[in-house]
């Protein structure tokens, strides 16, 4: 399994989860502890898929030295065979001494194979090596944006509560603006403007028919003294 492969499942997994925390939050605390679990599954899965890999790692390293030392044994032997095949020609015993060069070729032939075998895992195992190294520093990085963010939880809470509170404060906010009273005050000003004219308008009609009844009086009055004198003066002819 690949770099990529590994970290890029991860990836996508925590876009999603994060993705459909937040198109579906309504509660910014439950979003963030909800949040912090599946990155932490996450994480846990990305250990698990590292934790492969790094054994795969070793069971090649550990196929490499088996080949080493296979090479270096067999290398041993080609040179005890040879030394054998040697002394025996020295002491004239020719056939003999040819089944141990046979033996030191054999030796030789397992050896040539073991360090191949060896020389071809290498660049396998260096390739292994700088993606365990690359998933462990990507593993690092996860685990340390994790450690933020379980420090930062409670802040991003306030800050998300916050949020809310002025959300539902501007939404107050708009209602009054559309919803205006003060239009329903001026309807009632109005009413009451009316009423105080009407009521104006009585007292002066009251106004008038009283002042029409005071005239009258001074108007009785007037024949009254008229009768007064015309009485007095025929009384004194």
């Amino acid at each position: 399994m690949t770099k990529q492969t590994i970290l890029g499942r991860v990836a996508q997994l925590a876009k999603a989860n994060i993705s459909a925390l937040l198109d579906e939050a309504e509660d910014p605390q439950k979003m963030i502890d909800q949040l912090i679990r599946d990155y932490s599954n996450n994480i846990r899965e990305a250990e698990e898929a590292v934790a492969t890999t790094i054994g795969q790692l070793r069971m090649l390293e550990q196929d490499h030295r088996e080949d080493q030392d296979a090479a270096a044994e067999w290398g041993g032997k080609a040179l005890a065979a040879s030394r054998k095949a040697d002394e025996l020609r020295t002491g004239g015993n020719a056939a003999e001494a040819d089944t141990f060069d046979r033996l030191a070729k054999v030796a030789l032939g397992r050896q040539l194979q073991s360090e191949r075998e060896a020389k071809e895992a290498e660049p396998t195992i260096a390739s292994q090596t700088e993606v365990v190294d690359k998933l462990r520093s990507g593993l690092d990085r996860m685990k340390s944006k994790l450690t933020e963010l379980q420090s930062r939880r409670d802040q991003l809470v306030a800050r998300a509560k916050t949020a809310e509170a002025q959300n539902r404060m501007m939404d107050a906010a708009g209602s009054i603006d559309v919803m205006d009273p003060t239009s329903e005050l001026s309807r009632f000003e109005d009413k009451v403007r009316r009423e105080e004219a009407r009521a104006l308008g009585r007292q002066e009609l009251a106004a008038s028919s009283l002042d029409a009844q005071f005239e009258e009086l001074d108007g009785l009055g007037d024949e009254a003294e008229i009768a007064a004198r015309l009485a007095a003066l025929k009384a004194t002819t």
